[in-house]
């Protein structure tokens, strides 16, 4: 596909073709460049290309990779940004995004609702280096406004909380946000790529773990940064490349080859996940049930303004550990994991394990209880990861 005429096409196929570098072999599927260096011709092409070189001239696979590259140009094409810096990890882009725009005696002000690595991240790493960091009640605009100053550098949140699916008013905080003239950098996993809106709504560098819905196949860990060209290349990459952040070639591979059905499989787990919550909704042995395209959700009008589906997560709370432990060891079909977005169901307690370390008040204060569970809906036959839920709850 042409670069001059892939603004015309929708994501779907963007996510098929875009930023695809061809060999001088003409490869259909895109090659995976498995090296860590590069030859010159000379030395005075080396000397040239250290000096002045630019994106496409590859010096080292910790500063750039022709693959590496094909997978940065595909995802910013499907999100729309100007540029993309992949990394090693979901937390090593978390963790690149902050570290790169933050010195110290800035402000960071970010939303409760975080998963843990991001906490601590806030609350050890930023804090230790001196940045000053205010944690707020992110659904809350009263909090954002009492908390943002005019020397708040970043606003930071997850656009879907991890577990409990609390939605933000990203174009409202990032309205307020930018009015102090701070840049609004949101993580954007459990809405998905492929129900993205956070651009459009204002925020300003978006970030993902692409080991979920991206390679969505249990396989390989991944993360990307999204934005402007002059922040990716200015501010991220010169910090990632040095620090040693990048994603490897094979990564990068898996993760081009997971975006060409990343659509579909989103799509069709969305389906299981909306008609599960439906059937759940109001049963007898749960205290609650967490979608946000239920009517029940506390922000579902948020979510039906913000995300075009209630995307592939839901919760639901049994009341009790004992009693959430029962219904897990009852399941048949759907795995007991700490990962989200893959092609199999997952099961999650998070109140003893990805939120374990959280104090019981902070907790508490989240919605994360003893007896939830979050579960992250796979390409099962839906009739069949429900009668599986059913069976456990008869347990439980």
């Amino acid at each position: 596909m042409k670069d001059s005429a892939s603004r015309a096409h929708k994501s779907r196929t963007l996510a098929v073709h875009a930023g695809t570098r061809r060999s001088q072999y003409g490869e259909v599927s895109e090659a995976m460049f498995l090296t860590q260096g590069f030859v010159y011709d000379t030395a005075e092409a080396a000397e040239a290309r250290f000096l002045d070189g630019g994106r496409e001239d590859f010096i080292y696979a910790r500063y750039g990779n022709p693959t590496v590259a094909m997978f940065e140009d595909r995802i910013a094409a499907i999100e729309g940004t100007e540029d993309a810096f992949a990394t090693a990890s979901g937390m090593a882009a978390v963790n690149g995004a902050m570290m790169s725009l933050l010195r110290a005696g800035d402000h960071v002000v970010a939303a409760r609702a975080l998963f843990g690595s991001c906490l601590y991240i806030l609350e050890d790493v930023l804090r230790r280096f001196g940045v000053e960091v205010t944690i707020i009640d992110g659904t809350d605009l009263d909090a954002w406004r009492s908390a943002l100053r005019p020397d708040t550098k970043v606003a930071f949140f997850e656009t879907m909380s991890n577990p409990t699916l609390e939605l933000i008013d990203i174009r409202a905080v990032a309205d307020l946000a930018h009015a102090v003239g701070a840049t609004v950098v949101v993580d954007n996993v459990f809405a998905t790529p492929t129900y993205s809106r956070a651009l459009d709504l204002g925020a300003d560098v978006i970030v993902y773990s692409t080991t979920k819905h991206i390679d969505g196949q249990g396989r390989c860990l991944g993360g990307v940064i999204c934005g402007t060209t002059e922040y990716i290349r200015k501010v991220a990459e010169p910090y990632l490349k040095h620090t040693g952040g990048s994603m490897s070639p094979f990564n990068a591979w898996v993760m081009l080859k997971g975006l060409e059905h990343m659509d579909l499989r989103v799509h069709a787990q969305t389906e299981t996940a909306d008609r599960i919550a439906r059937a759940l909704d109001g049963h007898a042995k749960l205290t609650r049930v967490l979608y946000p395209h239920l009517a029940g959700h506390p922000q579902h009008d948020l979510a039906l303004r913000q995300m075009e589906r209630g995307g592939t997560m839901l919760a639901f709370d049994l009341g009790s550990k004992e009693a959430a432990y029962r219904f897990l060891n009852a399941l048949e079909i759907i795995i007991i994991s700490n990962n989200l977005g893959d092609a199999k169901s997952i099961a999650t307690p998070p109140y003893t394990t990805t939120h374990q370390r959280l104090p019981e008040a902070q907790k508490a204060a989240l919605g994360i209880t003893p007896g939830l569970i979050r579960l992250s809906c796979g390409l099962e036959d839906p009739d069949d990861l429900l009668a599986d839920i059913l069976r456990a709850l008869d347990h439980a």
